[in-house]
């Protein structure tokens, strides 16, 4: 099993701050995050690079 991300990582590999990632998670616009122990935000990596597929763009 593949363990689930933090926020701090989640953010460095998309290249930004844990602010924006934040930010996204208030507007449901980010990847998909999980409520874990009551309090802690994680994110499963598949989920992470599935969010990102959907937002190539071909320009050609």
């Amino acid at each position: 099993m593949t363990p689930l991300a933090t926020p701090d990582q989640v953010a460095e590999y998309l290249g930004v701050t844990v602010k924006t990632l934040t930010q996204w998670r208030y507007l449901g616009q980010g990847p998909v995050w999980h409520k874990v122990g009551g309090k802690y935000c994680r994110y499963k990596w598949s989920e992470v690079e599935k969010w990102l597929a959907e937002r190539a763009i071909d320009t050609t």
